[in-house]
């Protein structure tokens, strides 16, 4: 079984994991998450019903009673999990991989995440080695609908969006659950039924053809901004008024004009190794601290609580909030982004204007190599920069991140697929394609 990762369970259904595998992991969560209840939701995936009634046997068989959320979005089932003092719930999802997947985000108490290093390790030596013996005394399943509660949290955040043309696209996702009842019929949407197939794109903004479709419904429409959702809602992304996608943690920088400006909480802002350069230098002038952590909610949500942080981030598309218990929620961060581009508009400052402000850096993206020697190229990389150059910034959690005076790398290893992750930012572009260049020769050595 191969679908243990480090943020959650993921893989091919019947490939990776299956039927029994859900049951299995159903009966000794409770026995982990030492609990008499588990908050149980799931996305629209043509397999989630099945590994719905297989996860609620193994749980009940455990004798916990079941709290059924029915469909729902990622976050919901973070709000409902946090919200009614559950200390242990399970979304089954996906998230954005392809329709032939599925899996489960796992959460204990106040919705913290459970990760491979806090849990799931344990669960997956125990489906290997432990037998499953059924209690005499069997759970129950108990209908729990917290979509009218989840809705008027989420309700208190909307601003006055009346001067926007927005156009969204829900990828056939979650967020279609639930975004007509904040936004309204105003915006221009397209795929905004669920349909856990996928038929038009799958759920992943962050690969370029998935968000096309959404470049074209701006440009048609002439929206001021265009906003894409991913499979299970708790990501989100946007385009500019000219179709442009916008980096997604050049957004960290965006909401600072939500919360340090307009609601005046200064204090730390977290960010993950690949953020920007740029997004620290912009909310430093309005009182902002970033600190930079790891990639992935296991890591975030807890280290964001920790700092007693104010909101945070991620290149993914994920933000985190203190007053959404520590976690991240698409539908939320659209809101507040929503929020501040309302006011810059209505001050003449165009999406475009306004990331162009921000972005003071050529930025490569994300380049992923497929490599097996993935650390002897990490440390090749590393070593033959800070061996001619004088770094001003080092980390070296999430693979390396080193900062020089004019340009900065970041190599990690995936935690979710077989490729060596690099990003890179310099002042110039012509020294950001130099430095690729000169990463891509060495890591092209050692293949």
């Amino acid at each position: 079984m191969g679908a243990f990762h480090a943020y959650d369970i993921r893989g091919i259904y019947n490939k990776d994991f299956n039927k029994d595998d859900a049951y299995k992991i159903g009966f000794f969560l409770v026995d982990l998450l030492k609990t008499n209840k588990v908050l149980v939701g799931r996305d629209a995936r043509v397999s989630s019903d099945e590994i719905y009634d297989y996860l609620t046997r193994g749980i009940t068989d455990a004798g916990a009673d079941v709290y059924n959320l029915g469909l729902a979005t990622t976050p919901m089932v973070y709000f409902a999990t946090a919200k009614n003092n559950f200390n242990a719930s399970v979304q089954i999802t996906a998230s954005h991989n392809p329709r032939e997947y599925n899996g489960m985000k796992v959460s204990r108490e106040n919705a913290l995440p459970v990760g491979y290093d806090t849990g799931l390790k344990e669960i997956e030596t125990r489906i290997k080695n432990d037998k499953v013996t059924p209690v005499a005394k069997k759970g129950k399943i108990i209908d729990f609908d917290v979509k009218d509660e989840y809705l008027k949290y989420l309700k208190q955040y909307i601003g006055n969006y009346s001067s926007l043309k927005i156009g969204i696209d829900c990828s056939n996702g979650m967020a279609a659950l639930l975004i007509k009842d904040i936004l309204g019929n105003t915006p221009v949407y397209i795929y905004d039924d669920l349909d856990g197939t996928f038929p038009n794109h799958e759920a992943n903004p962050l690969v370029p053809e998935n968000i096309v479709d959404l470049q074209k419904l701006v440009k048609d429409n002439k929206c001021d901004i265009g906003i894409v959702f991913d499979g299970d809602a708790d990501r989100v992304m946007f385009v500019d008024e000219n179709s442009r996608f916008i980096s997604p943690d050049l957004m960290i920088a965006v909401l600072g004009h939500y919360f340090l400006e307009e609601k005046n909480q200064k204090g730390l802002v977290l960010q993950d190794i690949r953020t920007s350069k740029a997004v620290g230098e912009y909310l430093s002038k309005m009182g902002g601290t970033t600190q930079t952590w790891r990639v992935g909610r296991a890591y975030a949500a807890p280290k964001l609580r920790e700092i007693n942080g104010i909101y945070g981030g991620e290149l993914a598309g994920h933000y985190y909030f203190c007053d959404f218990y520590y976690s991240d929620s698409g539908l939320l961060a659209c809101m507040l982004i929503l929020n501040v581009v309302s006011k810059m508009k209505a001050k003449g400052i165009s999406v475009s204007q306004l990331i162009g402000k921000i972005e003071t850096y050529a930025n490569s993206g994300e380049i992923n190599f497929k490599i097996e020697k993935k650390k002897e190229a990490m440390d090749a990389v590393r070593n033959h920069f800070i061996g001619t150059e004088k770094p001003t910034v080092s980390f070296d959690f999430d693979g390396y991140r080193v900062e020089f005076p004019d340009w900065w790398f970041n190599i990690r290893p995936s935690n979710t697929e077989p490729y060596l992750r690099f990003i890179a930012e310099a002042k110039t572009k012509a020294m950001l394609d130099e430095k690729v260049n000169c990463v891509k020769g060495i890591i092209e050595k050692l293949k």
